[in-house]
């Protein structure tokens, strides 16, 4: 097995994609160790040390190291967890796996909006920003105000806040007049 590695814009974070389906469908993110109970995958990883995030694709894993620790250091070891796991035969996921979409539900006066909101994150943004190791999902509409959840190599990057404002925001104004501003939310 070649696990290849990407740099993101995110500098504490790496894409690793090991040459074959990660996930089927959906993503699924791990924001600390305590969350990665129904991913052996996820588990496996954490358990190298430095390890604060992983994040799953379709065929890539996203992992943020700590600010005190040098990917020099724990690249090596996160390449073989992650080689390890796939040699295991164990499944990436323990159970039901993540919602199709990973966008929030929403119905009431605004579906229309909503609807158009998340069709235009589908086949515009999440494309672009799963090429950088992350995943941008809806959280909530409200007064013109749209809520995004940033995952993988997105949470935390430096230049996350610049493409939210200049690109996300400005795209979502241009198709959908309602909106009037993007804004980030945490898990």
């Amino acid at each position: 097995m070649f696990i290849q590695t990407e740099s993101t814009p995110n500098p504490a974070t790496l894409k690793f994609l090991p040459g074959q389906a990660v996930l089927d469908a959906g993503t699924a993110d791990f924001p600390s160790a305590d969350t990665a109970g129904t991913s052996p995958l996820a588990t496996r990883v954490f358990g190298v040390d430095g390890v604060t995030a992983v994040f799953l694709g379709n065929d890539f894993v996203t992992v943020t190291k700590s600010d005190t620790a040098d990917w020099d250091h724990i690249k090596p070891a996160v390449l073989g967890a992650i080689m390890e796991h796939f040699q295991s035969g164990q499944p990436v996921l323990e159970g039901d796996g993540p919602k199709a979409s990973g966008h929030a539900d929403h119905d009431g006066p605004d579906a229309g909006i909503v609807n158009q909101i998340k069709e235009l994150l589908d086949t515009r943004v999440r494309p672009a920003v799963a090429q950088d190791g992350g995943d941008i999902t809806f959280h909530g509409f409200d007064r013109g105000i749209v809520y995004l959840h940033m995952q993988g190599a997105c949470a935390g990057c430096p230049s996350s806040t610049l493409t939210l404002k200049m690109g996300i925001e400005n795209l979502l104004r241009h198709y959908i007049p309602e909106v009037v501003e993007v804004r980030p939310v945490a898990a």
